[in-house]
């Protein structure tokens, strides 16, 4: 039985498909359109999904949709009306696409699989897709669930149980008392983009001092033991205007929003460390509260805020639960995934009620469930746009590899199937040596064309993480932040002079300086060889050279565009940034034998560094 998962016209358009419970596909819009975060219907991504199955719409045995568009409608009406006539301009500004498309599913389903399917549409709610997502791929027979977001229909955090193929939800917050969007109130205030700057703010948190904590938690909301919450909306905007704080929110801290293009100040910095404090308090309650109603020992995450990988790396070191397994697609889009697999494993009215059989690990093979490219597709590619590459064989490949990162070199690595879910996981990867006192600027600078602040995450061999990182679990998705092992820190230089916020940067905390951030963390990726052979065995070749099982791993793109999705997308951003090797399939290519490409130098110049 194939089952077609969708999320779709509101944030992260995916499609994911499901066959008798295994997954075949999934996949994000924004990988084909190059759209980011595109919310249109995912028509490419169900295109490819439908091809990596091997049949085509008329085949689908269900289509089913991550959320009750008519609930959503009911709760934009319902705060509309609560906060009219302030909110009437948003009101107007949402009802154009409400009206032409987001209130009539059936009909941009149809089109959007082409007008060949005819079977039944099933619409589960948000916060169930979320936990189905989280639980269902997971390892556990049974296990506590904890979904946190911005906000479904109502619903903006969960918590519930799965046991077997059955999953209870219990409780719930609901809107306008929301986790996810008062960290991207914070995000907005400190100058970033929401629904996208929040991992900035993660990054920025640790330069600062959380002095605003208490402020927080004071002034704005009430928090109480069990991690639920109440929020003045007299500090917020996002009931009834266009942003996302009030002018009471700009007086409490001082003044207004930061300009996106203007310096990080100080209180930038104590206002990300502050907010990222607050998170994680609400994060630990809550799971301290799950595990105290439930007495599971495993705890399933999913849900925007489940991609706070500092906050889940304190709930594994100081929560209840002996284990931890985190949804890698845990914002909108993996809702189309568990979306598919609630509609085969749900025991609901509507549902088919099969049974489930966990894996050891999980059952999401690693995450790599995207498109992957043939050689001759690859080479094709290349030669169309005049590329200059040769072809190598797979160890002498790995073996170059690492003996470039070893040099020094920057390497873009294309290589599989791609990751579903917003981190690169070494498919559609830039890598770097991070031993490398300069490599986290380089990258920065040269390579991604951001702020110099935000840090890099190590893929590590699984067979050596406990050995560099203080981390005793799998961390195969990049979701957990631990520190540094201590034998791997370095102590300061003595008499070396007391630095502070961005300059802190400069000082070099441990053997792998390009991966340590200035509070001794890192989020860190765990590498199998049964998930992923060619990362693992590149990893493998150089710590061989260099006796360092650890190299810097950043997502394929630049600056405000999705990860790379083909050989064209990889040869471009090699060729607009000062990557050094391009490795795409089999196919290695150095920089100085590429012809030059037009406008890429402008381009370049384009970023000034901050």
């Amino acid at each position: 039985m194939n089952i077609l998962g969708l999320s779709a016209f509101f944030h992260d358009s995916a499609a994911a498909l499901v066959r008798d419970g295994e997954i075949v596909a999934a996949a994000q819009e924004e990988r084909f359109s190059r759209r980011k975060h595109d919310e249109r219907f995912p028509t490419h991504a169900a295109r490819y999904c439908l091809s990596e199955a091997g049949i085509d719409a008329s085949q689908l045995d269900a289509v089913v949709f991550y959320e009750k568009p008519l609930l959503k409608f009911e709760r934009i009406l319902e705060t509309s009306l609560a906060f009219a006539p302030r909110g009437f301009g948003s009101f107007l500004r949402s009802m154009p696409q409400w009206l032409q498309k987001k209130l009539h599913l059936p009909r941009e389903i149809d089109a959007g699989l082409g007008g060949n399917y005819t079977g039944p549409i099933v619409f589960t709610t948000h916060h169930e897709s979320h936990a189905a997502s989280a639980f269902y791929p997971s390892p556990f027979s049974s296990a506590a669930i904890l979904t946190l977001d911005g906000v479904g229909e109502w619903t903006t955090a969960s918590w519930g149980v799965g046991n077997g193929n059955t999953i209870t939800l219990h409780e719930e917050l609901r809107f306008p008392h929301s986790l996810g969007l008062l960290y991207s109130a914070f995000t907005f205030y400190c100058g970033f983009r929401v629904n996208s700057g929040e991992y900035k703010l993660m990054g920025l948190a640790p330069f600062g001092q959380p002095r605003y904590a208490n402020m927080i938690l004071e002034k704005i909301m009430r928090l109480n033991d069990d991690g639920s919450f109440w929020l003045d909306q007299r500090y917020f905007n996002y009931c009834a205007g266009l942003t996302m704080t009030s002018r009471a929110f700009h007086n409490l801290f001082g003044g207004p929003p930061r300009n996106p293009e203007s310096r990080l100040t100080q209180r930038d910095m104590d206002l990300a460390a502050s907010i990222q404090a607050v998170t994680e308090e609400i994060v630990l309650r809550m799971a301290r509260y799950v595990h105290a109603k439930t007495g599971q020992r495993n705890l399933c995450l999913a849900g925007g805020v489940a991609l706070n990988c500092v906050a889940n790396g304190r709930v594994l070191r100081e929560g209840p639960f002996e284990k931890l397994w985190i949804q890698p697609a845990a914002g909108d889009s993996g809702g189309a995934l568990g979306a598919a697999l609630l509609h085969w494993h749900g025991d609901q009215p509507g549902h088919l009620g099969n049974a489930r059989h966990p894996q050891p690990t999980d059952s999401q093979r690693g995450s790599y469930l995207g498109p992957a490219h043939s050689d001759a597709n690859i080479c094709g590619a290349l030669d169309a746009l005049g590329a200059v590459y040769e072809k190598l064989h797979e160890d002498e490949l790995v073996q170059a590899i690492a003996a470039d990162l070893a040099d020094g070199k920057i390497v873009g690595h294309f290589f599989g199937r791609a990751e579903y879910g917003p981190r690169a996981l070494g498919h559609r990867s830039i890598l770097g040596d991070p031993r490398d006192a300069t490599m986290q600027r380089r990258m920065n600078v040269a390579i991604k064309f951001r702020e110099s602040f935000r840090p890099f995450a190590p893929a590590v061999l699984a067979e050596k993480q406990s050995e560099w990182f203080d981390l005793q679990t799998d961390s195969p998705y990049m979701l957990l932040v631990a520190p540094v092992a201590k034998q791997h820190v370095l102590a300061p230089e003595p008499n070396a002079p007391k630095v502070a916020g961005i300059d802190s940067l400069k000082q070099i905390r441990s053997v792998v300086p390009a991966i340590t951030h200035v509070d001794f963390s890192a989020r860190v990726q765990t590498v199998h060889a049964h998930t992923s052979p060619r990362f693992h065995a590149i990893l493998q070749a150089f710590e061989r050279r260099t006796g360092c099982p650890v190299l810097v791993n950043t997502s394929f793109n630049i600056r405000g565009e999705p990860i790379v999705h083909d050989p064209g997308d990889a040869y471009r951003c090699f060729m607009f940034t000062d990557m050094d090797v391009l490795v795409v399939g089999n196919q290695l290519l150095r920089k100085q034998a590429q012809p030059s490409m037009p406008g890429a130098e402008a381009y370049k110049r384009s970023f000034k560094p901050d």
